[in-house]
């Protein structure tokens, strides 16, 4: 679905360098259908470098003879990216946008009309080709639209289609979630630390458990309930922890963080 395409990435950031290595590795699609932009001159030639494909600076020559625009910048930059497309016929075009809290209908209003919009929202774990991407069509993005920038972040990981006013809460779960899991991680450690064992050796237990733990759940398909039983034997050691993450308020805890980034997504819209 690819193939033959032509892609411009405008803001060729943490996330946009993460698609367009996603984008050459899966070998469908060569550097020379790949564009990119960022903010500043200066950054161009070591992106150039760097990624192997053409980085420049003007967002609308980039999109001229662009099949999928990408808008890979910030909430507060979006409008400023998509008025720079406005002098572009967009009418046989896909424009995806990822940033937190901007709707599909406010990106046509920047565009200045309508268009094939598809709002997505990956995490960092795309650097890696572990992301988690979910996509919405805006008015103008019809089953295919949406099947090929499924395509694209299936490049980087996994996706799923929802419907767009769930996006606030997906950027708080799984676009935000990677840093309450990178706290988990860490204290974890810290735990082992405080119990004698390295830090280096800590910290590898803690990550490596947690990978494991959510393979598990991926691969399986069970609640993740029901893998916890698996775990908690009859006064076991394992019964005694799961105590004192209740106590702690550790379930009520995340929930709540999840609730806030999300009324704060919203709130970036």
């Amino acid at each position: 679905m690819l193939e033959s395409r032509t892609f411009c990435i405008l803001g060729a950031g943490t996330l946009g360098k993460a698609i367009i290595r996603g984008l050459l590795r899966m070998g469908q699609v060569g550097a020379e259908s790949i564009r990119a932009t960022v903010g500043h001159q200066s950054s161009a030639e070591p992106a150039t470098e760097e990624l192997g494909v053409a980085v420049g600076t003007d967002n609308a020559a980039a999109a001229l003879g662009s099949d999928v625009i990408l808008l890979a910048v910030k909430p507060q930059r979006m409008q400023a990216a998509a008025a720079d497309l406005r002098g572009v016929d967009l009418s046989k075009k896909l424009i995806i946008t990822m940033a937190a809290g901007v709707s599909t209908s406010q990106v046509e209003g920047y565009l200045g009309g309508p268009a094939a919009v598809v709002r997505a929202m990956p995490n960092t774990p795309c650097l890696l080709g572990q992301g988690m991407t979910a996509v919405t069509g805006g008015a103008h993005a019809d089953a295919e639209h949406v099947a090929l920038a499924r395509a694209i972040f299936d490049a980087v990981g996994r996706t799923v289609e929802i419907d767009e006013h769930l996006m606030d809460g997906v950027t708080a779960l799984s676009a935000s979630g990677p840093a309450y899991i990178f706290v988990v991680i860490e204290s974890l450690a810290e735990a082992g630390v405080k119990l004698g064992i390295p830090r280096k050796v800590s910290t590898l237990l803690a990550a490596q458990t947690l990978k494991g733990a959510a393979e598990m759940v991926l691969e399986l398909g069970a609640h993740p309930a029901l893998l916890k039983d698996g775990v908690t034997t009859p006064a076991g050691c394992t019964i005694d922890g799961l105590m004192e993450l209740e106590e702690g308020k550790l379930r009520v805890t995340l929930i709540k963080a999840v609730v806030r980034a999300a009324e704060r997504a919203a709130e970036l819209g």
